[in-house]
């Protein structure tokens, strides 16, 4: 998933800087003032961390990246999707500056794929998933919400990524391959992804609610 560098052309990359720059310029509005610091940061750096030693856990892949758990949705969930951007960027950043886990030409499309693409559609699928099986019992909906959330979010990440790889001219092999070899091998590690943010979040929301500060543990 971590995209390197040499990988993407000039024009990718700064494409890439440029939204994940305005996302984060327009999340930092929202967030500010919102939320208790006191609360929320330590679960921010707490979220980050474990996200971060999951993430060290790379398996190599065909078509020139890694597979690996993401947490976009669990962090999502429990933190809301724009506190959850700030805490996988801290992951991304460190993790592309001290163990060069990613290049830092490609920080901005690593930060899009796994702190933008996957923390919203997890959360979205997440909210959409729980509400409509809400009749079935609210810890039912939550849980399957919470797989499919996990599942799919590192589906589109991989997917987005495998894009961003195959159109760019740097890249030997076009998006015919790229595509859904990133696609394919996130959808089987999505299984084991999902598993974890549905078990996850039936255990938080079970023994400790106060942790939902982005309020996902209540859709």
């Amino acid at each position: 998933m971590h995209i390197p560098d040499g990988f993407l052309d000039p024009a990718w990359c700064a494409g890439t800087y440029a939204a994940t720059l305005a996302y984060f310029a327009y999340a930092y509005r929202r967030v500010r003032g919102r939320y208790d610091a006191s609360t929320s940061a330590p679960l921010v750096a707490a979220f980050a961390a474990a996200i971060f030693v999951a993430q060290m856990l790379n398996w190599p892949i065909p078509g020139g990246t890694s597979l690996h758990f993401v947490g976009g949705a669990l962090s999502s969930i429990v933190l809301g999707p724009y506190l959850a951007s700030f805490s996988m960027l801290l992951v991304l950043v460190v993790q592309a500056l001290l163990f060069h886990d990613g290049g830092l030409t490609t920080l901005g499309a690593n930060v899009l794929n796994m702190g933008i693409i996957a923390v919203w559609v997890g959360y979205g699928l997440y909210r959409l998933v729980s509400a409509a099986l809400r009749p079935l019992g609210e810890g039912r909906g939550r849980l399957v919400g919470a797989f499919i959330g996990g599942w799919l979010s590192i589906v589109a990440a991989g997917a987005a990524a495998g894009l961003e790889i195959g159109l760019s001219p740097s890249f030997p092999y076009g998006v015919m391959i790229s595509v859904p070899v990133m696609a394919f091998w996130h959808a089987v590690l999505g299984v084991v992804e999902g598993a974890i943010s549905a078990l996850a979040v039936g255990y938080l929301s079970s023994r400790h609610p106060e942790v939902f500060v982005g309020g996902g543990g209540a859709a």
